[in-house]
């Protein structure tokens, strides 16, 4: 069967390298589709659907040509093991009364797979198969547990902790990549999703993080939920190096809103239970969307920004000089004049910027809050200052409503 074998990955092949330094074609490997493929199930998920099929025939296979990524070969190779050690734990307890002579039997077989792991493991950095196979052994002891044949607990539960451990092995290559990548290396000048973070969503959710901690809790040693914590906090740290890159905050915030947007829409689209992680990405996303729009609005209102802040610092402080309506007048002409204006823009501006809808409805949303929280402020700031409601100009200051009545139109549109 080993003629049979695609390789998927090598060593070079982790979230947090730089794709252009390492090819597709490494070690003879057959080219992939593209780097992602390292990342993404894709159709190899189809395999936990075949477990009870007939196993593969070796030189049908290789006349026709075709090549398996290994836990094909590994769940074929397991399928027939089942089929003959059954058969055989069967006969030796009807034939010679005596169920144990099979553990003699079949002693040689142990003994030559498990060399064979031992050679194939130390050169697997294909995670994703891994994590596969780790699946396979898992559905085929519940297997043998229903048909109450116990003859290959002690060789799957072997088989078992090998492959948790070269599972973390690989995981712990993949976080070392994330907390030691070169920036300058992976530097993008692009505010769009980064190919490191496209890696880590894939990931993330081809692993089905959920189903795999319940079995490392049952089998394993219960580390695997901490080391997925750690390679959430190395990927954050990351991006926040890349975002840092970029001199202007608006445009930092921009970087990580579509890096955390995307991942969200990667682990929905998966269908799979990441609840922790997907909350963690939609929560930053968020903190930076109040950033982003904290930015925008300083770009169209900011004399009126700087006179609400002021105003609010200065409320402590009695002995402070107080504004006079003269000083008021000029913000609010401004504003009046052009905040539907300002409003339409920063409306362009978000489309421009977000192309995920739902995170474009987030930061309008988020917009229109800020906007009328700094409008309130400021007919509250008028209104203590002395003789400001006497001006002709209060006459024209809206009701607070008409913001929201004003986002609406544009948020109809996402």
């Amino acid at each position: 069967m080993g003629k049979l074998q695609l390789d998927i990955a090598t060593s070079s092949d982790l979230i947090g390298v730089e794709t252009k330094s390492t090819g597709l074609s490494l070690g003879g490997r057959e080219p992939l589709k593209n780097g992602s493929a390292v990342f993404a199930l894709g159709g190899r998920i189809n395999i936990l659907k075949e477990i009870d099929q007939p196993a593969l025939i070796p030189h049908t296979a290789e006349e026709n040509s075709q090549r398996y990524p290994y836990e094909v070969l590994f769940r074929s190779l397991h399928k027939l093991l089942m089929d003959t050690a059954a058969s055989e734990y069967l006969f030796c307890g009807d034939f010679f009364g005596e169920e144990f002579i099979f553990y003699d039997i079949f002693a040689g077989p142990f003994a030559v797979l498990y060399e064979h792991f031992n050679m194939v493991l130390p050169n697997c950095y294909d995670a994703l198969g891994l994590m596969l196979m780790i699946r396979i052994v898992h559905e085929h002891q519940m297997v043998m547990f229903r048909q109450r044949i116990p003859c290959l607990d002690s060789y799957l539960d072997k088989v078992n902790t090998s492959l948790w451990f070269r599972f973390k092995l690989v995981l712990g290559m993949h976080l070392d990549s994330l907390r030691n990548g070169n920036i300058r290396i992976l530097l993008e000048d692009d505010v769009h999703p980064h190919y490191v973070m496209q890696h880590y969503a894939e990931f993330i959710a081809s692993l089905d993080v959920e189903s795999l901690v319940n079995i490392d809790d049952q089998h394993g040693d219960g580390q695997l939920d901490l080391i997925l914590g750690r390679l959430q906090m190395a990927i954050d740290d990351l991006l926040i190096k890349l975002a840092k890159t970029f001199t202007k905050p608006k445009l930092q915030a921009t970087f990580l809103i579509n890096n955390y947007d995307m991942t969200t829409a990667v682990l929905k689209k998966a269908g799979l239970k990441c609840e922790r992680t997907m909350t963690h990405c939609m929560h930053l996303a968020y903190s930076n969307g109040q950033i982003f729009v904290e930015e925008m609005l300083l770009e169209h209102f900011n004399d009126l920004i700087k006179f609400v802040e002021s105003q609010d610092s200065e409320e402590s402080s009695s002995s402070a000089e107080k504004p006079l309506p003269t000083d008021l007048e000029p913000l609010v002409r401004d504003f009046l004049s052009r905040w539907k204006a300002a409003i339409k823009l920063m409306y362009e501006d978000v489309i421009t910027t977000f192309s995920d809808s739902l995170c474009r409805k987030m930061i309008l949303t988020l917009a229109h809050i800020q906007l009328t929280s700094y409008y309130k402020r400021f007919r509250e700031c008028a209104r203590r200052i002395e003789g400001s409601f006497n001006g002709s100009f209060n006459r024209d200051m809206f009701p607070v409503p008409y913001i929201f009545y004003e986002f609406k139109r544009y948020l109809k549109t996402l």
